[in-house]
């Protein structure tokens, strides 16, 4: 997927945030270093206390590496206040046809306005998983959408107080467009409606 080809090397990102509730803007800048896991990488994901519910066919991960792709992630932030933030994970994503049927979302929460598409033969969806969050600490999975003909990944994300819908579309092989809207959770059953912060910025790989 060439989207994901493309993910691999040094990112540089401005971004400006929207503080919907407290009507506040803030601007960000942030260096991004992705390489690609290796299949031991992605094994020690999926080995994470928190993710062994997650049970997929390792026999079709190996051989099929190219469509579960993961990245190791570094990355470190200023924002124009001064505020410095430096954070490094590893993320995986598999598609749910590589998803063992019992590990399989039966009750899925119900996803924001933001974080609806329409399903088509297209479309890939499945997990994302972490060994960090970026709200919060420790392992968590999130659901992803990816849309070949647009070059779109969506991954949708549900914390314990917020929710985050954080969106890359690539318009150029070292260009990205980046938008993210942070919800604020709802009672369980409730779509979530409260828009707390939105983002958006432009990403330009770096040639080095």
């Amino acid at each position: 997927m060439i989207f994901f080809t493309a993910c691999t090397g040094l990112w540089k990102t401005e971004r400006t945030y929207n503080s919907i509730l407290q009507g506040q803007i803030e601007r960000s800048y942030t260096e991004y270093r992705v390489e690609s896991l290796t299949s031991e990488q992605k094994q020690q994901i999926l080995s994470i206390s928190q993710l062994k519910e997650i049970k997929v066919d390792p026999a079709q991960v190996k051989s099929k590496e190219s469509v579960c792709p993961g990245f190791a992630i570094a990355f470190d932030t200023i924002s124009e206040t001064g505020q410095q933030i430096s954070m490094s994970l590893k993320a995986l994503f598999i598609p749910d046809i590589y998803l063992l049927s019992d590990s399989k979302p039966a009750n899925a929460p119900i996803m924001p306005d933001a974080a609806q598409v329409s399903v088509t033969d297209e479309l890939i969806q499945g997990l994302y998983l972490r060994d960090e969050g970026y709200s919060e600490a420790g392992a968590i999975a999130s659901r992803f959408t990816y849309l070949p003909t647009r070059q779109t990944l969506e991954m949708t994300t549900y914390y314990r107080r917020s929710i985050a819908v954080d969106q890359m579309r690539l318009v150029a092989p070292d260009l990205r467009l980046r938008t993210i809207i942070t919800y604020q959770r709802p009672e369980a059953g409730e779509v979530p409606t409260v828009i707390d912060l939105v983002g958006f910025g432009v990403e330009r790989r770096q040639m080095v």
